[in-house]
């Protein structure tokens, strides 16, 4: 199987995850500005959702763009990937439904956290398919934002329970830590061309 197959499916379910979450916003029955406010706190966890799985869009793009073939361990890996992803309209209607409660917001950290695990896992996965001397591997090097990311979400869920705005807080500095454009894959494939 081609690159483009790979690509073109989990183009479209994260565009239906995206599609189901900006769903979960419910129009306001009131026609002034302030009969919006009490949806403030699911718009704020749909823009962190937003980030999120266009963080992980971006990401999966260059990574499939720097691999040469697929694999079927790399199917199972991306499915599993996606799986995690089409959790996050569940997780981030049932956060922002309630205010940045504790349980939703930990389990808004088991999901992140689970993501992060599966793209792990989909990147080695990747890397051992292409070999050791890959272009995924030479770009990926030490990868110090991809091995801090599930420690803090790990801190976020067990905060969650004390103090949830610290894991919202967390949540958004891992947010904000991958929102710097990563150039270590467009860098390593601009050596490789000849």
């Amino acid at each position: 199987m081609g690159k483009g197959r790979l690509e073109a499916f989990s183009d479209g379910v994260i565009a239906i995850i995206i599609t189901i979450m900006v769903l979960e916003m419910k129009v306001p029955h009131g026609d002034r500005l302030d009969s919006l406010f009490p949806l403030l706190p699911v718009f704020l966890s749909y823009v962190l959702s937003f980030l999120y799985v266009g963080i992980y869009w971006n990401n999966h793009h260059h990574m499939m763009h720097a691999s040469s073939k697929v694999s079927g361990p790399m199917l199972w890996a991306n499915l599993n990937l996606l799986f995690w992803l089409s959790l996050f309209p569940f997780a981030t209607g049932w956060m922002g439904e309630n205010h940045f409660a504790s349980a939703p917001t930990a389990l808004y950290g088991v999901i992140l956290l689970m993501a992060a695990i599966a793209y792990k896992v989909l990147q080695q996965t990747v890397i051992t398919s292409e070999g050791p001397a890959s272009l995924i591997k030479k770009a990926v090097g030490h990868d110090w934002k991809g091995s801090v990311s599930p420690i803090l979400y790990a801190v976020a869920m067990g905060s969650a329970f004390f103090w949830p705005w610290v894991a919202q807080a967390i949540y958004i500095l891992v947010a904000l830590l991958w929102l710097v454009p990563d150039r270590r894959i467009e860098r390593a494939l601009r050596q490789s061309e000849p």
